[in-house]
Protein backbone atom coordinates (compact mmCIF):
# COMPACT_ATOMS: atom_id res chain seq x y z
CA UNK A 1 0.00 0.00 0.00
CA UNK A 2 1.45 3.39 -1.24
CA UNK A 3 1.61 5.83 1.59
CA UNK A 4 0.75 9.42 0.79
CA UNK A 5 2.67 12.47 2.46
CA UNK A 6 0.82 14.75 3.75
CA UNK A 7 2.06 17.70 1.44
CA UNK A 8 0.33 15.40 -1.41
CA UNK A 9 -3.10 14.95 0.50
CA UNK A 10 -2.82 18.98 0.97
CA UNK A 11 -2.27 18.88 -2.51
CA UNK A 12 -4.58 16.38 -3.48
CA UNK A 13 -7.52 18.51 -1.74
CA UNK A 14 -6.81 21.66 -2.78
CA UNK A 15 -6.69 20.26 -6.49
CA UNK A 16 -10.07 18.49 -5.33
CA UNK A 17 -11.57 22.15 -4.09
CA UNK A 18 -10.49 23.90 -7.13
CA UNK A 19 -12.29 21.30 -9.46
CA UNK A 20 -15.38 21.45 -7.42
CA UNK A 21 -15.22 25.63 -7.57
CA UNK A 22 -14.90 25.18 -11.20
CA UNK A 23 -17.76 22.68 -11.64
CA UNK A 24 -20.08 24.77 -9.89
CA UNK A 25 -18.88 27.96 -12.06
CA UNK A 26 -19.07 25.93 -14.92
CA UNK A 27 -22.80 25.11 -13.98
CA UNK A 28 -23.74 28.55 -12.57
CA UNK A 29 -22.38 29.77 -16.41
CA UNK A 30 -24.70 27.18 -18.01
CA UNK A 31 -28.01 28.55 -16.06
CA UNK A 32 -30.01 30.57 -18.34
CA UNK A 33 -29.36 34.57 -17.08
CA UNK A 34 -32.41 36.42 -16.00
CA UNK A 35 -33.20 39.27 -17.52
CA UNK A 36 -32.24 42.53 -15.22
CA UNK A 37 -34.28 45.95 -15.96
CA UNK A 38 -32.01 48.04 -17.81
CA UNK A 39 -30.15 50.26 -15.41
CA UNK A 40 -29.43 54.10 -16.66
CA UNK A 41 -25.83 54.55 -16.26
CA UNK A 42 -24.12 57.79 -17.99
CA UNK A 43 -22.97 56.76 -21.07
CA UNK A 44 -24.72 53.63 -23.45
CA UNK A 45 -27.10 53.06 -21.16
CA UNK A 46 -28.76 56.51 -21.02
CA UNK A 47 -28.05 56.93 -24.69
CA UNK A 48 -29.56 53.73 -25.83
CA UNK A 49 -32.84 54.48 -23.10
CA UNK A 50 -33.11 58.29 -24.63
CA UNK A 51 -32.71 56.39 -28.59
CA UNK A 52 -35.81 54.21 -27.25
CA UNK A 53 -37.73 56.78 -26.60
CA UNK A 54 -37.44 58.75 -29.11
CA UNK A 55 -38.05 55.72 -31.52
CA UNK A 56 -41.14 54.77 -29.83
CA UNK A 57 -42.38 58.54 -29.62
CA UNK A 58 -41.56 59.26 -33.15
CA UNK A 59 -43.67 56.68 -34.85
CA UNK A 60 -46.22 56.84 -31.60
CA UNK A 61 -47.04 60.48 -32.68
CA UNK A 62 -47.14 59.95 -36.45
CA UNK A 63 -50.04 57.04 -36.17
CA UNK A 64 -51.85 59.43 -34.03
CA UNK A 65 -51.27 62.36 -35.50
CA UNK A 66 -53.59 61.03 -38.52
CA UNK A 67 -55.78 59.80 -36.11
CA UNK A 68 -56.68 63.01 -34.66
CA UNK A 69 -56.81 64.70 -38.21
CA UNK A 70 -59.31 62.84 -39.35
CA UNK A 71 -61.49 63.73 -36.60
CA UNK A 72 -60.46 67.85 -36.40
CA UNK A 73 -61.34 67.85 -40.37
CA UNK A 74 -64.27 65.69 -39.92
CA UNK A 75 -66.82 67.97 -41.42
CA UNK A 76 -64.95 69.01 -44.18
CA UNK A 77 -63.72 65.42 -45.08
CA UNK A 78 -67.52 64.80 -44.47
CA UNK A 79 -68.27 67.53 -47.49
CA UNK A 80 -65.84 65.93 -49.71
CA UNK A 81 -66.38 62.04 -49.67
CA UNK A 82 -70.88 61.79 -47.75
CA UNK A 83 -72.73 63.99 -49.59
CA UNK A 84 -75.35 64.92 -48.17
CA UNK A 85 -78.39 67.58 -47.31
CA UNK A 86 -78.14 67.76 -44.01
CA UNK A 87 -75.08 68.52 -42.53
CA UNK A 88 -75.53 66.88 -39.27
CA UNK A 89 -76.45 63.80 -40.87
CA UNK A 90 -73.11 64.03 -43.31
CA UNK A 91 -71.29 64.77 -40.14
CA UNK A 92 -72.70 61.87 -38.15
CA UNK A 93 -71.43 59.44 -40.96
CA UNK A 94 -67.99 61.33 -41.02
CA UNK A 95 -67.79 59.89 -37.29
CA UNK A 96 -69.31 56.42 -38.07
CA UNK A 97 -66.56 55.63 -40.19
CA UNK A 98 -64.40 56.86 -37.72
CA UNK A 99 -65.84 54.71 -35.24
CA UNK A 100 -66.59 51.11 -37.53
CA UNK A 101 -62.75 51.63 -38.61
CA UNK A 102 -61.70 51.03 -34.45
CA UNK A 103 -63.32 47.56 -34.70
CA UNK A 104 -60.44 46.07 -36.38
CA UNK A 105 -57.74 47.68 -33.99
CA UNK A 106 -58.28 44.63 -31.75
CA UNK A 107 -57.71 42.18 -34.82
CA UNK A 108 -54.13 44.35 -35.30
CA UNK A 109 -53.49 44.46 -31.88
CA UNK A 110 -53.96 40.68 -31.39
CA UNK A 111 -51.33 39.65 -34.38
CA UNK A 112 -49.37 42.41 -34.43
CA UNK A 113 -49.22 42.10 -30.71
CA UNK A 114 -48.56 38.92 -30.78
CA UNK A 115 -45.90 39.13 -33.19
CA UNK A 116 -43.91 41.49 -30.62
CA UNK A 117 -44.02 38.95 -27.87
CA UNK A 118 -42.54 36.39 -30.48
CA UNK A 119 -40.21 38.19 -32.70
CA UNK A 120 -39.40 41.20 -30.84
CA UNK A 121 -40.94 44.41 -29.84
CA UNK A 122 -38.44 46.34 -32.55
CA UNK A 123 -39.73 44.29 -35.63
CA UNK A 124 -43.04 44.72 -34.27
CA UNK A 125 -43.09 48.85 -34.25
CA UNK A 126 -41.52 48.76 -37.84
CA UNK A 127 -44.69 46.98 -39.62
CA UNK A 128 -46.72 49.01 -37.94
CA UNK A 129 -45.05 52.67 -38.69
CA UNK A 130 -45.36 51.10 -42.71
CA UNK A 131 -48.79 50.23 -42.66
CA UNK A 132 -49.94 53.49 -40.77
CA UNK A 133 -47.86 55.23 -43.92
CA UNK A 134 -49.83 53.29 -46.49
CA UNK A 135 -53.37 54.49 -44.99
CA UNK A 136 -51.62 58.32 -44.39
CA UNK A 137 -51.30 57.65 -48.18
CA UNK A 138 -54.55 56.55 -49.09
CA UNK A 139 -56.16 59.30 -46.98
CA UNK A 140 -54.07 62.36 -48.72
CA UNK A 141 -54.38 61.66 -52.15
CA UNK A 142 -57.88 59.98 -52.38
CA UNK A 143 -59.72 61.55 -55.26
CA UNK A 144 -63.43 63.21 -54.03
CA UNK A 145 -67.12 61.81 -54.39
CA UNK A 146 -67.16 64.48 -56.74
CA UNK A 147 -64.51 62.06 -59.31
CA UNK A 148 -65.11 58.97 -58.61
CA UNK A 149 -69.03 58.66 -56.92
CA UNK A 150 -69.42 55.62 -54.29
CA UNK A 151 -65.83 54.63 -54.80
CA UNK A 152 -64.33 57.59 -52.76
CA UNK A 153 -66.12 56.90 -49.67
CA UNK A 154 -65.08 53.56 -49.93
CA UNK A 155 -61.58 53.84 -49.80
CA UNK A 156 -62.12 56.08 -47.20
CA UNK A 157 -63.06 53.19 -45.19
CA UNK A 158 -60.12 50.97 -46.67
CA UNK A 159 -57.53 53.82 -45.59
CA UNK A 160 -59.17 54.00 -41.91
CA UNK A 161 -59.22 50.22 -41.54
CA UNK A 162 -55.22 50.15 -42.78
CA UNK A 163 -54.58 52.57 -39.91
CA UNK A 164 -56.68 51.49 -37.44
CA UNK A 165 -54.86 48.00 -38.20
CA UNK A 166 -51.74 49.90 -37.53
CA UNK A 167 -52.32 51.75 -34.79
CA UNK A 168 -53.94 48.43 -33.15
CA UNK A 169 -50.54 46.70 -32.87
CA UNK A 170 -48.57 50.21 -32.08
CA UNK A 171 -49.61 50.40 -27.93
CA UNK A 172 -49.04 47.23 -27.07
CA UNK A 173 -45.60 46.46 -28.52
CA UNK A 174 -44.53 50.49 -27.98
CA UNK A 175 -45.08 50.87 -24.16
CA UNK A 176 -43.97 47.27 -23.94
CA UNK A 177 -40.80 48.79 -25.46
CA UNK A 178 -40.64 51.42 -23.20
CA UNK A 179 -42.01 50.16 -20.08
CA UNK A 180 -39.24 47.14 -20.22
CA UNK A 181 -36.17 49.28 -20.39
CA UNK A 182 -35.93 50.49 -16.80
CA UNK A 183 -37.88 48.46 -13.89
CA UNK A 184 -37.16 51.79 -11.79
CA UNK A 185 -38.15 54.30 -14.11
CA UNK A 186 -41.16 52.42 -15.85
CA UNK A 187 -44.03 54.93 -15.28
CA UNK A 188 -41.79 58.10 -16.31
CA UNK A 189 -40.48 55.59 -19.63
CA UNK A 190 -44.43 54.39 -20.02
CA UNK A 191 -45.82 58.06 -19.66
CA UNK A 192 -44.00 58.90 -22.97
CA UNK A 193 -46.78 56.85 -24.24
CA UNK A 194 -49.26 59.13 -24.12
CA UNK A 195 -47.42 62.37 -23.90
CA UNK A 196 -46.70 61.42 -27.76
CA UNK A 197 -50.09 61.22 -28.05
CA UNK A 198 -50.80 64.49 -26.61
CA UNK A 199 -47.79 65.86 -29.28
CA UNK A 200 -49.80 64.59 -31.66
CA UNK A 201 -52.89 66.01 -30.74
CA UNK A 202 -50.57 69.20 -30.33
CA UNK A 203 -49.41 68.92 -33.96
CA UNK A 204 -52.85 68.55 -35.39
CA UNK A 205 -54.64 71.26 -33.03
CA UNK A 206 -51.90 73.57 -34.79
CA UNK A 207 -52.47 72.27 -38.50
CA UNK A 208 -56.28 72.39 -38.09
CA UNK A 209 -55.85 76.38 -35.93
CA UNK A 210 -53.46 77.36 -38.82
CA UNK A 211 -55.17 76.14 -41.94
CA UNK A 212 -59.25 77.05 -40.77
CA UNK A 213 -57.81 80.56 -40.41
CA UNK A 214 -56.11 80.82 -43.27
CA UNK A 215 -58.33 79.24 -45.78
CA UNK A 216 -61.09 79.95 -47.06
CA UNK A 217 -64.41 77.35 -46.61
CA UNK A 218 -64.05 75.88 -50.20
CA UNK A 219 -60.19 75.86 -50.19
CA UNK A 220 -60.58 73.47 -47.02
CA UNK A 221 -62.79 71.29 -48.51
CA UNK A 222 -61.53 71.17 -51.67
CA UNK A 223 -57.75 70.50 -50.76
CA UNK A 224 -56.79 72.45 -47.38
CA UNK A 225 -57.93 69.04 -45.44
CA UNK A 226 -55.30 66.79 -46.69
CA UNK A 227 -52.24 69.31 -46.09
CA UNK A 228 -51.98 67.39 -42.61
CA UNK A 229 -52.07 63.79 -44.03
CA UNK A 230 -49.02 64.98 -46.33
CA UNK A 231 -47.22 66.01 -43.30
CA UNK A 232 -47.56 62.95 -41.98
CA UNK A 233 -46.11 61.28 -44.90
CA UNK A 234 -42.95 63.24 -44.49
CA UNK A 235 -42.72 62.32 -40.62
CA UNK A 236 -43.07 58.39 -42.01
CA UNK A 237 -39.78 57.44 -42.77
CA UNK A 238 -37.69 59.32 -40.16
CA UNK A 239 -39.38 57.38 -37.72
CA UNK A 240 -38.99 54.06 -39.45
CA UNK A 241 -35.53 54.89 -39.42
CA UNK A 242 -35.10 55.91 -36.20
CA UNK A 243 -37.30 52.60 -34.63
CA UNK A 244 -34.87 50.22 -37.69
CA UNK A 245 -31.13 51.55 -35.78
CA UNK A 246 -32.76 51.41 -31.60
CA UNK A 247 -31.71 48.72 -29.74
CA UNK A 248 -34.26 45.49 -28.87
CA UNK A 249 -35.98 45.98 -25.66
CA UNK A 250 -34.21 44.04 -23.01
CA UNK A 251 -36.72 41.31 -21.87
CA UNK A 252 -37.72 40.73 -25.48
CA UNK A 253 -38.38 37.08 -26.78
CA UNK A 254 -35.32 38.10 -29.36
CA UNK A 255 -33.01 38.83 -26.57
CA UNK A 256 -34.06 36.21 -24.51
CA UNK A 257 -33.24 33.55 -27.45
CA UNK A 258 -29.50 35.20 -27.58
CA UNK A 259 -28.93 34.39 -24.29
CA UNK A 260 -30.40 31.05 -23.63
CA UNK A 261 -29.63 28.96 -26.72
CA UNK A 262 -29.55 29.09 -30.17
CA UNK A 263 -32.34 27.02 -30.61
CA UNK A 264 -34.98 27.26 -28.17
CA UNK A 265 -37.92 25.20 -28.32
CA UNK A 266 -40.78 26.80 -29.49
CA UNK A 267 -42.74 28.92 -27.34
CA UNK A 268 -46.90 29.04 -26.56
CA UNK A 269 -49.14 31.38 -28.63
CA UNK A 270 -49.48 34.62 -26.91
CA UNK A 271 -52.87 35.21 -28.30
CA UNK A 272 -53.91 31.62 -26.81
CA UNK A 273 -52.17 31.89 -23.32
CA UNK A 274 -53.67 35.74 -23.00
CA UNK A 275 -56.93 34.23 -23.39
CA UNK A 276 -56.53 31.07 -21.21
CA UNK A 277 -54.43 32.95 -18.66
CA UNK A 278 -55.38 36.23 -18.24
CA UNK A 279 -58.94 37.37 -18.26
CA UNK A 280 -58.31 39.17 -15.14
CA UNK A 281 -55.15 41.25 -16.94
CA UNK A 282 -57.57 42.33 -20.15
CA UNK A 283 -60.60 43.36 -17.63
CA UNK A 284 -58.05 45.22 -15.27
CA UNK A 285 -56.11 47.15 -18.28
CA UNK A 286 -59.15 48.01 -20.34
CA UNK A 287 -61.25 49.16 -17.30
CA UNK A 288 -58.87 51.28 -16.12
CA UNK A 289 -58.05 52.49 -19.82
CA UNK A 290 -61.87 53.56 -20.02
CA UNK A 291 -62.09 56.86 -18.43
CA UNK A 292 -59.28 58.32 -20.39
CA UNK A 293 -60.07 57.12 -23.61
CA UNK A 294 -63.91 58.45 -23.42
CA UNK A 295 -61.81 61.64 -22.39
CA UNK A 296 -59.72 61.80 -24.74
CA UNK A 297 -62.16 61.71 -27.41
CA UNK A 298 -64.54 64.31 -25.40
CA UNK A 299 -61.12 66.71 -25.94
CA UNK A 300 -61.51 66.23 -29.35
CA UNK A 301 -65.17 66.40 -30.00
CA UNK A 302 -65.55 69.67 -28.18
CA UNK A 303 -63.52 72.45 -30.79
CA UNK A 304 -66.63 70.85 -33.41
CA UNK A 305 -68.99 71.10 -30.08
CA UNK A 306 -68.15 74.75 -29.97
CA UNK A 307 -68.31 75.17 -33.84
CA UNK A 308 -71.73 73.49 -34.68
CA UNK A 309 -73.76 73.95 -31.32
CA UNK A 310 -72.34 77.25 -29.47
CA UNK A 311 -71.18 78.65 -33.13
CA UNK A 312 -67.46 79.62 -31.69
CA UNK A 313 -65.22 80.58 -34.57
CA UNK A 314 -62.68 77.52 -36.37
CA UNK A 315 -59.97 78.63 -35.81
CA UNK A 316 -60.12 79.73 -32.29
CA UNK A 317 -62.11 76.42 -31.05
CA UNK A 318 -58.21 74.41 -32.63
CA UNK A 319 -56.61 76.85 -30.26
CA UNK A 320 -58.10 75.38 -27.29
CA UNK A 321 -57.29 71.77 -28.64
CA UNK A 322 -53.76 73.08 -29.14
CA UNK A 323 -53.63 74.18 -25.30
CA UNK A 324 -55.08 71.38 -24.03
CA UNK A 325 -52.17 69.11 -26.32
CA UNK A 326 -49.46 71.03 -24.90
CA UNK A 327 -50.86 70.34 -21.30
CA UNK A 328 -50.95 66.46 -22.14
CA UNK A 329 -47.89 66.40 -24.03
CA UNK A 330 -45.29 67.96 -21.31
CA UNK A 331 -47.49 67.34 -18.23
CA UNK A 332 -47.56 63.47 -19.02
CA UNK A 333 -44.09 62.59 -18.54
CA UNK A 334 -44.45 65.06 -15.03
CA UNK A 335 -46.44 63.21 -13.86
CA UNK A 336 -44.84 59.56 -14.87
CA UNK A 337 -41.79 61.04 -12.39
CA UNK A 338 -43.85 61.57 -9.61
CA UNK A 339 -46.00 57.80 -9.60
CA UNK A 340 -42.24 56.47 -9.91
CA UNK A 341 -41.48 58.05 -6.71
CA UNK A 342 -44.91 58.24 -4.90
CA UNK A 343 -47.31 55.50 -6.09
CA UNK A 344 -49.41 55.25 -9.31
CA UNK A 345 -52.64 54.39 -8.05
CA UNK A 346 -52.62 58.18 -4.89
CA UNK A 347 -52.43 60.37 -8.07
CA UNK A 348 -54.42 57.98 -10.59
CA UNK A 349 -57.88 57.29 -7.98
CA UNK A 350 -57.94 60.71 -7.32
CA UNK A 351 -57.70 62.34 -11.02
CA UNK A 352 -60.54 59.73 -11.99
CA UNK A 353 -62.57 61.28 -9.21
CA UNK A 354 -62.13 64.61 -10.57
CA UNK A 355 -62.76 63.93 -13.80
CA UNK A 356 -66.41 62.29 -13.04
CA UNK A 357 -67.21 65.14 -10.91
CA UNK A 358 -66.25 67.48 -12.84
CA UNK A 359 -67.75 66.90 -16.34
CA UNK A 360 -70.90 68.10 -15.89
CA UNK A 361 -70.19 71.68 -14.19
CA UNK A 362 -67.47 71.84 -16.96
CA UNK A 363 -70.05 71.13 -19.83
CA UNK A 364 -73.14 73.66 -17.90
CA UNK A 365 -70.30 76.31 -17.57
CA UNK A 366 -69.23 76.46 -21.51
CA UNK A 367 -73.41 75.87 -22.80
CA UNK A 368 -73.82 78.35 -20.45
CA UNK A 369 -71.14 81.22 -21.25
CA UNK A 370 -70.45 80.20 -24.97
CA UNK A 371 -66.40 81.90 -25.53
CA UNK A 372 -63.38 81.28 -26.48
CA UNK A 373 -61.97 82.32 -23.06
CA UNK A 374 -64.70 79.17 -21.14
CA UNK A 375 -63.57 76.97 -23.74
CA UNK A 376 -60.25 77.27 -23.15
CA UNK A 377 -60.29 77.10 -19.81
CA UNK A 378 -62.58 74.11 -19.48
CA UNK A 379 -59.99 72.45 -22.24
CA UNK A 380 -57.06 72.92 -19.73
CA UNK A 381 -59.06 71.35 -16.76
CA UNK A 382 -59.82 68.84 -18.42
CA UNK A 383 -56.74 67.99 -20.06
CA UNK A 384 -54.87 68.80 -16.57
CA UNK A 385 -56.92 65.73 -15.26
CA UNK A 386 -56.35 63.72 -17.99
CA UNK A 387 -52.23 64.12 -17.66
CA UNK A 388 -53.05 63.33 -13.84
CA UNK A 389 -54.58 59.96 -14.58
CA UNK A 390 -52.67 58.48 -17.39
CA UNK A 391 -49.04 59.68 -17.00
CA UNK A 392 -48.82 56.54 -14.75
CA UNK A 393 -51.64 54.72 -16.74
CA UNK A 394 -49.17 52.32 -19.46
CA UNK A 395 -47.09 50.98 -16.69
CA UNK A 396 -49.95 49.77 -14.65
CA UNK A 397 -51.77 48.22 -17.63
CA UNK A 398 -48.39 46.99 -18.41
CA UNK A 399 -48.03 45.62 -14.90
CA UNK A 400 -51.42 42.88 -15.43
CA UNK A 401 -49.49 40.65 -17.98
CA UNK A 402 -46.30 39.05 -17.94
CA UNK A 403 -43.33 40.05 -20.18
CA UNK A 404 -44.07 36.49 -22.92
CA UNK A 405 -47.78 37.60 -23.23
CA UNK A 406 -47.47 41.27 -22.91
CA UNK A 407 -47.81 43.08 -25.81
CA UNK A 408 -50.83 40.82 -26.72
CA UNK A 409 -52.76 41.36 -23.56
CA UNK A 410 -51.86 45.42 -24.12
CA UNK A 411 -52.82 45.26 -27.46
CA UNK A 412 -56.34 43.84 -27.20
CA UNK A 413 -57.40 44.99 -24.06
CA UNK A 414 -56.12 48.57 -25.36
CA UNK A 415 -57.74 48.54 -28.68
CA UNK A 416 -60.91 46.67 -27.34
CA UNK A 417 -61.65 49.41 -24.67
CA UNK A 418 -60.88 52.19 -27.25
CA UNK A 419 -63.17 50.94 -29.90
CA UNK A 420 -66.23 50.57 -27.04
CA UNK A 421 -65.20 53.52 -25.42
CA UNK A 422 -63.30 55.48 -27.35
CA UNK A 423 -64.62 55.34 -31.24
CA UNK A 424 -67.86 56.12 -31.10
CA UNK A 425 -67.79 58.62 -28.16
CA UNK A 426 -67.84 61.02 -30.61
CA UNK A 427 -70.97 59.97 -32.35
CA UNK A 428 -72.21 58.97 -28.97
CA UNK A 429 -71.67 62.41 -27.52
CA UNK A 430 -73.24 64.38 -30.88
CA UNK A 431 -76.28 61.30 -30.51
CA UNK A 432 -77.02 62.02 -27.04
CA UNK A 433 -77.21 65.98 -27.49
CA UNK A 434 -79.61 65.35 -30.48
CA UNK A 435 -81.19 62.94 -28.32
CA UNK A 436 -82.00 64.56 -25.47
CA UNK A 437 -81.45 68.28 -26.67
CA UNK A 438 -79.35 69.02 -23.53
CA UNK A 439 -75.38 70.21 -24.69
CA UNK A 440 -74.54 68.88 -21.19
CA UNK A 441 -75.45 65.32 -21.70
CA UNK A 442 -71.82 64.17 -22.66
CA UNK A 443 -70.52 65.00 -19.20
CA UNK A 444 -73.02 62.63 -17.68
CA UNK A 445 -71.41 60.07 -19.87
CA UNK A 446 -67.59 61.09 -18.98
CA UNK A 447 -69.42 60.55 -15.56
CA UNK A 448 -70.24 57.16 -15.70
CA UNK A 449 -66.99 55.75 -17.23
CA UNK A 450 -65.01 57.67 -14.29
CA UNK A 451 -66.21 54.98 -11.71
CA UNK A 452 -65.41 51.72 -14.09
CA UNK A 453 -61.94 53.08 -14.57
CA UNK A 454 -61.66 53.71 -10.15
CA UNK A 455 -63.51 49.81 -9.99
CA UNK A 456 -60.52 48.27 -12.08
CA UNK A 457 -57.61 50.51 -10.48
CA UNK A 458 -58.94 48.91 -7.04
CA UNK A 459 -59.07 45.05 -8.84
CA UNK A 460 -55.43 45.97 -9.65
CA UNK A 461 -54.52 46.52 -6.29
CA UNK A 462 -56.27 43.41 -5.16
CA UNK A 463 -55.57 40.82 -7.40
CA UNK A 464 -52.14 41.69 -9.23
CA UNK A 465 -51.00 43.81 -6.43
CA UNK A 466 -50.49 47.10 -8.62
CA UNK A 467 -49.78 50.13 -6.52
Amino acid sequence: MTEISPQEAGSAKSAKSAGSAESAESAESSRPTPTAPLAEPSGPGRSSTRRAVAAASIGNALEWFDLVVYALMASYIGRAFFPADDPGVQLVQTYAVFGITYLIRPIGGLLIGAYADRHGRKKALMLSIRLMVVGTLMMAFMPGYAAIGILAPLGVVVARLVQGFAAGGEFGAATSFLVERNEQRKSFLGSFQFASQGLSTLMAAAFAAGLTATLSEDQMTSWGWRVPFVFGLLIGPVGYFVRRYVDESPVSPTSQVSQVSPSPSPSPSPIRAVFRHHWSGLLIAGGALVVSTALNFILQYLPTFGIKELGLDDSLSFVALFVAGAILTFGTPVVGLLADRFGRLRIMVPAALLIGASAVPLFLWLTRSPSFLTLVLCMAILGLLKAAYFGALPSVMSDAFPAEARATGLSFSYNTTVAVFGGFTPTIAAALVTATGSQVSPGYYLLAVAFVSVAALGAGARFHGIR
